[in-house]
């Protein structure tokens, strides 16, 4: 494996970018005269630059050109206009060994958004990439391919497995939940510093309530725009608000992302076509929502909605290491049962008919855990799918947006999950504002149930403000639900080191995010040996 150039380098090269410098040797060309003759007259790279869903051979390249990120009717700025936009990706940081290079319109019915869908590259390999537009030049990011998947039929084992590298790894972050009133960014910068191969963003991205519309404990330190989000201008606006945070633009720098949308990039709580609000003309709002969260995430063309539809459920195979499955656990949904909220004797979240993630999807994700021959399988979601009864002492109150809420429907999985025989599958979880660690099994309130696999959930970036370690709290919770042998509500994100051997999971954690340059450090070390569906 190729040596990394060191972080403070890397940032060193982006930032000669951002100030126009060209590099000599394979620097990008001059605009002709026409285009000199029209070109923008400040900055358009103010919302940075990404990456997302790796293959062995390519990967999603990704910008969007706005002069001024919060102008008017969610334009940025730009003109009414396509602009052209050269993009480079080379095997150097200093762009000395360019080996792809193209031109792509960002137009302006798609907010000036770019998505180079680069093929023909090598696996497992590092890369970093730019734009160019009208005599402008981007930061530079970094990205890489995937590892080579083995090749068909192939096998080193007797399971039938292929066989793995004594070096193979991966290390990889799962984030989640980022309310820009309610913190600084500081996280994303945390998670940057720590070079992870990939970063697994599990929802909530944004949030679409209007200023103060969701406030903290503690109140907020900034504002959002106006809003509720409602129009595509207002969507438009508010995720370039959020891009313009300098902390979130350098952990997209930093690696490709794999991205999947919960509830608040369109409406708190949603469920498939039906409003949490009963807010009228749903369909249109959730167009909007969709189209705008498609212009500004790293996804492939197989994502760009169809009206009010969006598919972001997806697999992305890590060689023969491991295999991310992707879930979307809104589009199709049964509404909560029992008007929603934390709840106590709802017998209509039992109903065995009620769904959470459609026929379609469930048989979707069975079919690849049992077609899979990673040795790891990865099933990224976005609410908690552990048991978790809030109530201390006798009964249970458990929260119907939850997979609490669709109980039958669980139990279903997990049953699908253990006869599947995928290897070692560890579920990726987001929403819950609090780091957890859970056994997953096929009866919750049976001590003997079989535990089936293993669930990691990621604290908030920024979401419910600076969060707190309450030791009284967690021991009550634990006791109520022995399975969960992990919490804490201080915010932060997780960093995952894979290897054939095991999974090893730091929940990093800061103090505080109302101001900005807390520290991060780990919370809790745990680890998932392979073979071995329950924590150690």
């Amino acid at each position: 494996m190729e040596q990394k150039p060191s972080r403070r380098a890397f940032l060193s090269i982006a930032a000669a970018g951002t100030g126009g410098l060209l590099l000599t040797g394979a620097s990008l060309a001059s605009p002709s005269a026409s285009l000199a003759s029209r070109a923008l007259a400040a900055d358009p790279f103010t919302l940075g630059v990404a990456s997302g869903d790796p293959s062995a051979d390519g990967v999603v390249l990704w910008t969007r050109l706005a002069l001024d990120p919060l102008g008017l009717n969610g334009r940025g700025g730009m003109p009414s206009r396509d602009v052209d936009v050269e993009w480079q990706l080379a095997t150097d940081e200093r762009f000395s060994r360019v080996v792809r290079r193209g031109t792509e319109s960002a137009r302006w019915r798609r907010a000036h958004s770019v998505h180079v869908e680069v093929d023909g590259l090598e696996p497992g390999r590092e890369y970093f990439y730019r734009f160019r537009a009208e005599g402008r030049l981007s930061p530079a990011g970094r990205t890489r391919t995937t590892p080579a998947a083995p090749p068909s039929g192939s096998s080193g084992s007797s399971s039938g497995a292929p066989a793995l590298s004594a070096s193979a790894s991966l290390t990889f972050a799962i984030a989640a939940c980022a309310h820009y009133e309610h913190g600084f960014y500081t996280a994303y910068r945390r998670l940057a510093e720590q070079e992870p191969d990939l970063v697994v963003h599990l929802g909530d991205y944004m949030y679409e309530y209007g200023p103060r519309g969701y406030t903290a404990l503690g109140g907020s330190v900034r504002q959002h725009t106006p809003g509720p989000c409602v129009t595509l201008a207002d969507y438009r606006m508010r995720h370039a608000q959020y891009k313009s945070d300098t902390d979130l633009q350098e952990a997209h720098a930093v690696a490709p992302w794999l991205v999947s949308f919960d509830d608040h990039e369109i409406e708190n709580n949603w469920a498939a076509d039906v409003s949490s609000s009963g807010a009228p003309a749903f369909a249109r709002r959730r167009a909007n929502a969709f189209q705008a969260y498609y212009e500004n995430m790293p996804l492939r063309r197989t994502s760009v909605p169809g009206g009010a539809a969006m598919r972001v459920h997806r697999r992305v195979d890590w060689g023969p290491l491991a295999r991310f499955h992707l879930l979307d656990t809104r589009q199709f949904r049964d509404d909560q049962a029992c008007e929603d909220g934390l709840r106590s004797g709802c017998d209509d979240r039992l109903a065995s008919g009620r769904t959470l993630l459609g026929r379609d999807q469930r048989e979707w994700l069975l079919d690849g855990l049992a077609t899979s021959q990673a040795r790891w399988n990865l099933v990224g979601q976005q609410i908690l799918m552990a048991q978790r009864d809030v109530k201390v002492g006798p009964g249970t109150e458990v929260n119907m947006d939850s997979w609490d809420g669709y109980a039958a429907e669980r139990t279903r999985l997990l049953t699908g999950f253990q006869k599947s025989g995928a290897a070692n599958p560890v579920v990726l979880t987001g929403d819950a504002h609090m780091h957890h660690a859970a056994d997953l099994k096929l009866d919750f309130d049976d001590p003997d149930s079989p535990r089936v696999a293993v669930e990691l959930v990621a604290s908030s970036i920024a979401s419910d403000g600076d969060g707190y370690r309450d030791e009284g709290r967690i021991a009550e919770t634990l006791a109520e639900n022995p399975h969960i042998s992990y919490l804490d509500q201080r915010r932060g994100y997780i960093v995952c080191r894979v290897t054939a051997e095991k999974l090893d999971a730091d929940f990093r954690v800061l103090e505080r995010i109302s101001r900005k340059g807390a520290p991060a450090k780990t919370g809790a070390r745990l680890a998932i040996p392979a073979g071995q569906a329950s924590l150690t």
